[in-house]
């Protein structure tokens, strides 16, 4: 009779497992620096902005999506997930639809009454704003904790930090180029000292021409870009690579800035503040190596 209760406690075992530790309760700080607690990490979550969704795939949470704002569309399996609206306009009724156990947001995309109002609904909101490269992985580290999937946040924010340093080390101590970056080009609009461009032509030796603007992201004159002494733009508001862009730039610009070296950077790779920002700070510090090679 010994070996049938052998088996039948095999059996049990197998198909009975014993119960695994309670999930633990999890908290992090946001870039807002309000605390985002929950009682688990988070198996349901939305996204209210592209680059956000891209980050939590790159912090090892692609699975727990169920949804994203509109554009977002890297990796491409993140075009299959429910959209639930964008910047302009949070579709709060699909959202509820859902029943995220947490959102992401946007500081400076998303409004701010949008985030309220979630969290009045009883969300958990974690708001990501990284305005130093260094901030996008420890945004990475934060949704490893939220979502549970911390060896994989882990990996890619070193990963990451490996690159901007490479690019760092590469660049020390490189004459220094005066840059504009065109964000958008009708209005003329760039970024602020405070803004992670400006962070990233810092790392590959070059001075962001507006850092002292007052907004985030001011709109500049034609006038004021003269003054400002540009040695080189970089933007990606219009297609067509480099050449392209150039071409455009020349075609716009004033008289004495048509001769003014333009290069194009993929807006994704350096507007939404994930680890592909490696890849835009890669083509930044070529550019101006390339307007060194100039002078």
């Amino acid at each position: 009779m010994a070996r049938p209760l052998c088996v039948l406690l095999l059996f049990s075992i197998s198909h009975f497992p014993f119960p695994r530790a309670a999930a633990q309760p999890v908290s992090v700080v946001d870039d807002r620096g309000k605390a985002v607690s929950l009682d688990r990490p988070a198996q349901r979550i939305v996204t209210l902005a592209p680059g956000l969704t891209e980050l939590a795939y790159a912090a090892g949470a692609g699975g727990r999506l169920v949804g994203v704002a509109r554009f977002s569309d890297f990796p491409p399996a993140a075009r299959a997930i429910a959209q639930v609206g964008d910047a302009a306009r949070v579709d709060f009724e699909r959202i509820v639809a859902l029943a995220p156990e947490l959102i992401l947001a946007w500081r400076s995309g998303n409004s701010a009454r949008d985030v309220e109002r979630l969290e009045q609904l009883g969300y958990a909101v974690y708001v990501s704003e990284p305005r130093r490269l260094e901030h996008i992985a420890r945004a990475l580290r934060a949704l490893g904790g939220l979502a549970g999937t911390a060896a994989e946040a882990d990996a890619a924010a070193a990963e990451f930090g490996g690159a901007i340093m490479a690019l760092r080390r590469g660049h020390e101590g490189a004459r220094t180029v005066r840059v504009f970056y065109e964000m958008w080009r009708k209005p003329l609009l760039t970024v602020n000292g405070a803004h992670l461009i400006s962070d990233v032509i810092a790392l590959c030796g070059g001075l962001n021409v507006f850092r002292d603007a007052r907004p985030f992201t001011p709109t500049v004159s034609a006038e004021a870009l003269l003054a400002a002494r540009p040695e080189v733009v970089l933007g990606g508001s219009r297609p067509g690579g480099d050449k392209g862009y150039a071409r455009g730039w020349q075609a716009q610009a004033l008289a004495p800035l048509s001769n003014i070296p333009a290069f194009y950077v993929d807006p994704d790779r350096i507007q939404r503040a994930t680890p592909r920002v490696a890849e835009g700070a890669k083509a930044v510090c070529a550019a101006l190596d390339e307007v060194r090679s100039r002078r």
